[in-house]
């Protein structure tokens, strides 16, 4: 099994169809979207080294996730830059909260619903990733081809680290299966804005 295969086994459904037509018709939107997604996701690994100081392999993963998130972050600036669009701030779509809304608030059930959570972000991009890269123009083709591998790399590093950290005491197969159902929802249900964790777009 490729290591995409093994992300769209453990997605709860594909994005769809119509929310791939949205990224073709918002191709500026979906490059600065892009980049604030890069940005936050090594905010996040920046978080967790600075709140759980004691796990080394949890440090060790998250500083190596968050210097590789930022060199993507810049080369999607880069390539804003050669196309003449401005980096701007845009609202942040309901995905990654309606996903953390569900982390448990005692220790370690939060850290592991937290990683189970960037497991998640981590696959559902790859997937985004390899579902618009044939429909993209030569160099974004190329690039999104490119970040498969670190995606896939930061989803099974979230995952192996959750598991890791739940140790013998629950069944992280329970946690996966709660978050995943919320993750068909926020994936599958429509949105007013498009970003590129959104679901697909409706008429408002």
């Amino acid at each position: 099994m490729s290591a995409l295969d093994e992300i769209q086994a453990f997605l709860p459904c594909p994005t769809p169809d119509s929310w791939i037509e949205n990224a073709l018709a918002n191709p500026t939107l979906m490059l600065i979207d892009h980049a604030n997604c890069e940005k936050k996701a090594a905010n996040t690994a920046l978080s967790l080294i600075n709140r759980y100081t004691d796990n080394f392999d949890l440090l060790n993963k998250m500083s190596r996730l968050a210097r590789e998130e930022m060199r993507h972050f810049e080369q999607v600036i880069a390539i804003m830059k050669r196309r003449g669009i401005a980096y701007q701030h845009v609202t942040a779509s309901r995905y990654a909260t309606g996903l953390r809304d569900l982390a448990r608030k005692g220790e370690p059930g939060k850290l592991v619903d937290v990683l189970v959570i960037g497991a998640f972000i981590e696959a559902r991009s790859c997937e985004r990733f390899a579902r618009l890269a044939p429909h993209l123009d030569t160099e974004l083709e190329k690039f999104y081809t490119s970040l498969l591998k670190s995606e896939s790399r930061h989803y099974q590093d979230y995952l192996k680290l959750a598991k890791t950290v739940a140790g013998n005491n629950e069944d992280i197969d329970k946690r996966i299966a709660v978050i995943a159902e919320k993750e068909r929802e926020l994936v599958e249900s429509p949105d007013t804005e498009f970003r590129f964790h959104s679901g697909p777009m409706v008429a408002v």
